[in-house]
């Protein structure tokens, strides 16, 4: 598939030296190093000119590592951190000075909360970066957008989806969390990340169920959808029992082509890859 001049990665991770960059006390796995020069001759090799770095969750608020990935890479990076009520205005500042432009909730990998806590997170993230400029980044399992599609409309930020809503390949099941998705982004009020076609998929190769999943989100309106390498590909992981991570052996080749077979128009793929991350993440 030919890539488009300026097609943006908009997400993916990287994972430094630990020496320099411990992992926090409670994660889910500890990083193995997969940094900055490996990830840019990866992204050379399928033809992307932006990148959009995301805090993993090893790190926790520590986002000295994706600080030193943002100031390296320059003005073709954006940043998407995490913080919580301890983060310091000084460090607000030195993220958006750095091209942060978002903040990143996971409510998968470190626990799930219940619906009122993950509610009662939202709000005060979003009230806390709506100055900034920010937008709210969520990873959520479907079934959690059933309790969250009443509050987003009202958060007065954009909100990003990540990995497709963590749902599965299996639309034909009862679906209501998909279904809360699907409306808050055809009415407007989220975008949506076509990333994880391996995360959504139930098959070991070719992952063939995830198009659905693709075709009924980008139908739904897309305007608001991008795509993501998720590279490197985290492995299976439990929160508060860390091992070092296991990354997953993806060609990132064959997980776009999974986008082509779903989206076979080039304008769509045009919008997805290149138009949208450059309103999005404003490059």
């Amino acid at each position: 598939m030919p890539v488009p001049a300026n097609a943006c990665d908009c997400h993916m991770h990287i994972f430094g030296d630990p020496a320099l960059y411990p992992p926090a006390a409670w994660r889910a796995y500890d990083p193995v190093p997969m940094g900055l020069d490996r990830y840019d001759a990866e992204a050379a090799r399928i033809g992307f000119a932006r990148v959009v770095f995301v805090q993993p969750s090893a790190y926790g608020i520590d986002n000295s590592c994706m600080l030193a990935a943002l100031l390296a890479r320059g003005p073709t990076s954006r940043g998407v951190a995490v913080i919580d009520d301890a983060t310091s205005e000084a460090t607000l500042v030195e993220l958006v000075e750095a091209g942060t432009i978002g903040v990143r909730l996971n409510l998968v990998s470190n626990g799930i909360p219940d619906p009122a806590a993950a509610i009662a997170l939202l709000r005060a993230t979003a009230a806390r970066v709506g100055r900034l400029g920010w937008h709210v980044q969520i990873y959520a399992r479907p079934e959690l957008f059933t309790d969250l599609a009443a509050v987003i409309p009202s958060l007065g930020v954009p909100v990003v989806v990540d990995h497709m809503g963590a749902t599965d390949g299996k639309l034909a099941a009862s679906r209501p969390g998909f279904d809360a998705l699907l409306k808050l982004l055809a009415d407007g009020h989220v975008w949506v990340k076509l990333s994880g076609a391996n995360r959504v998929s139930r098959l070991p190769a070719g992952f063939d169920d995830a198009i659905p999943v693709i075709q009924a989100l980008a139908s739904a309106n897309p305007a608001q959808c991008v795509w993501g390498t998720d590279w490197p590909h985290i492995g299976p992981h439990v929160a508060g029992a860390p091992q070092p991570v296991v990354y997953m052996p993806l060609d990132n080749l064959d997980l776009l082509s999974v986008l082509e077979r779903a989206l076979p128009d080039a304008a769509t793929r045009q919008a997805i890859l290149v138009d949208n991350p450059a309103q999005l993440y404003r490059f």
